[in-house]
């Protein structure tokens, strides 16, 4: 028989059925230091009480209206958002991948209505990860997630990571925009050098494309700022955000400049959901949170320790480890043995991590966690490592 839900997920057999903080506790009642957070959505722990709140009160009086009205939770938030960016305009969404969608029609329009209608292509690099749609897989260019779905997509196209001379070469007269992640998630917890994101921008501001910075990921604190953009010492033109913006709730947005939004006027999109009022409690309540005084320095307080500890971690089991990649509280392990390998014992000593590309473990823990957290989280990892090298001498 056909399985009730779709097919489409290997997932491990564990349900969740209630978190605290760091913590997920199973059916079963076992305990879990959960350093994945959702894939980087659960940015201020599970159950915080001031989401709950937030949620709770807003749930008692309004859930959905749509955006044929006003919604003054999206006015409060969107002031916020440009208040704290490069931005000049807000766009709410449900989800990442939506984020994604409206970037590039935003940077298609914005050449249709300066004059250049032919210029529609979209360039990425290899390693991205921008969504599941059928256009954001087209520009993420992996084939893994392209099979099957019929022809790409037009007006994407992949470059090398980091290599300059491949971009200049694929921009021609129909290139708009180029977007990137400042730190590839997915990809393999991947950094970009930044004086390549400086050379993108230079690039854009030459040819007059649109620079597009993809942070859902990155965005909203993860990084020990923020926004990631502000490393850099430049800002994109376009911005996709989700995540962590909702703290757990479904929420995306676009932030853009006014020039870049130029083409977007009444009827060019548009969405049901996107930006109602229980997402837009939750989405205040956050971004308030990480504006707070002393938050961001508590993530950089936590990742430096975190990144010392791992580094450690590593130097004490080189069969195991090649070492530690990322920034902030976005951080990876290299691994020599397979990730799902490391990634199962880690959960059998009940550590939750996650899987990236180039054979590397994502930690992603909430922004909330404390360094006494940290600290049994890297326990945690020593443990997984020394089964597994118990394992392999076992073995021999």
């Amino acid at each position: 028989m056909f399985p009730a839900l779709l097919p489409t997920y290997n997932r491990t057999d564990i349900a969740f059925v209630r978190g605290e903080g760091s913590w997920l506790f199973a059916e079963d009642g076992k305990r879990y230091l959960d350093f994945g957070a959702g894939i980087a959505v659960n940015a201020f722990g599970h159950a915080n009480p001031r989401l709950v709140a937030a949620l709770t009160e807003q749930a008692g009086k309004l859930w959905h209206t749509s955006n044929l009205y006003r919604v003054p939770g999206q006015e409060s938030l969107a002031k916020k958002l440009v208040a704290n960016s490069f931005a000049d305009t807000v766009f709410f969404t449900n989800s990442g991948a939506e984020a994604a969608e409206l970037a590039f029609k935003m940077a298609r329009r914005y050449q249709f209505v300066s004059g250049h209608p032919e210029r529609y292509q979209i360039i990425s690099f290899e390693g991205a990860f921008h969504g599941r749609t059928l256009a954001t897989i087209a520009a993420t260019g992996n084939e893994k997630y392209l099979e099957g779905f019929g022809p790409k997509v037009a007006g994407f196209d992949q470059v090398p990571l980091g290599d300059l001379d491949a971009l200049n070469k694929a921009i021609g007269p129909q290139t708009a925009a180029l977007i990137i992640e400042p730190l590839q998630g997915e990809g393999g917890v991947r950094s970009v050098p930044p004086e390549f994101l400086r050379a993108l921008r230079k690039i854009c501001d030459d040819k007059g494309l649109l620079l597009i910075f993809d942070e859902i990921q990155t965005g909203i604190g993860r990084t020990a700022k923020l926004f990631a953009y502000e490393w850099l010492g430049i800002a994109p033109d376009i911005m996709c955000l989700a995540k962590a913006i909702g703290g757990g709730f479904p929420l995306g947005a676009l932030l853009a400049t006014a020039e870049a939004a130029k083409g977007m006027t009444i009827g060019t999109h548009g969405t049901t959901y996107g930006g109602n009022p229980l997402a837009m409690a939750v989405g205040n309540e956050a971004l308030d949170m990480v504006l707070a005084p002393g938050f961001l320095e508590h993530v950089a307080k936590t990742a430096n320790y975190l990144s010392q500890q791992l580094g450690a971690l590593v130097a004490g089991h080189p069969a195991i480890f090649e070492s530690v990649r990322g920034q902030g509280l976005m951080l990876g392990l290299k691994m020599k043995i397979p990730n799902t390998d490391f990634i199962n014992a880690a959960r059998a000593a009940g550590l939750i991590v996650l899987p990236a590309g180039e054979n590397v473990v994502r930690l992603l823990p909430p922004l909330t966690l404390t360094e006494d957290e940290a600290r049994e989280g890297v326990a945690l990892l020593g443990q997984a490592a020394t089964a597994l090298e118990a394992q392999k001498a076992a073995a021999q």
